[in-house]
Parts: structure tokens; sequence; C-alpha cells
């Protein structure tokens, strides 16, 4: 798995979870840190949603729905949950671009 690849996560807070795409940012040896990928935007306030990124290519990129990228918190996911794991798929570099822009 390497920066920008999506693939499928539990992810946890405060109790409760769910299973999501991902996007890898970074890796060390044991640790992934990824932003997840989320369908809701509409019903997110306007704080929250100055923090989600539009994916353009969302097709391109192993979507299946018009899908944003929450930037607001990295996640640090244990190399025990990714082991295995197969990218869906990898955002493209229009994407990619955008997304540096956007986070810096």
């Amino acid at each position: 798995m390497e920066s920008f690849d999506i693939f499928i996560a539990y992810i946890e807070w405060e109790g409760n979870g769910k299973t999501r795409p991902v996007l890898v940012m970074e890796r060390s040896e044991k640790i992934f840190k990824v932003f997840s990928i989320t369908t809701q935007y509409k019903s997110k306030s306007v704080n929250i949603r100055a923090k989600y990124l539009k994916i353009k290519d969302w097709k391109q990129a192993g979507l299946d729905k018009q899908s944003y990228i929450d930037t607001n918190q990295k996640i640090d996911l244990p190399d025990s949950i990714v082991s295995g794991k197969s990218p869906i798929g990898r955002l493209t570099e229009k994407d990619k671009l955008a997304l540096l822009a956007f986070i810096k």
C-alpha cells in the first residue's frame, strides 16, 4: 500500500465505528496515516464541509459514488489492520495535486 492508495478499513471513534474507504497519506513501518473518505456532505455543518475536499475523479479512484476526503483529522491505523488488504483504487494525479494544495 502506497500514498494516495484507497482501501476499505474499519474506523473506530468514541465507541462507534464504520467500515469505509480511506486514503493513505503516509506510511511508517507499523502505522498508516489515513484520511477518511465519505459520501456525506450536505448534512454536515459549514465548518466541517470546509475541511472536505471533493474527489473529482471518484470513479477512476475506485469509488462507487461522489465522495469527499475528510481532512479534519489524520487517523493512525496499525499495520495489522492494513496487512493483506489490496487497494480498491488510487487518486488521479489531478485529485492528488488538488489535495496537496488543499491541505497546505
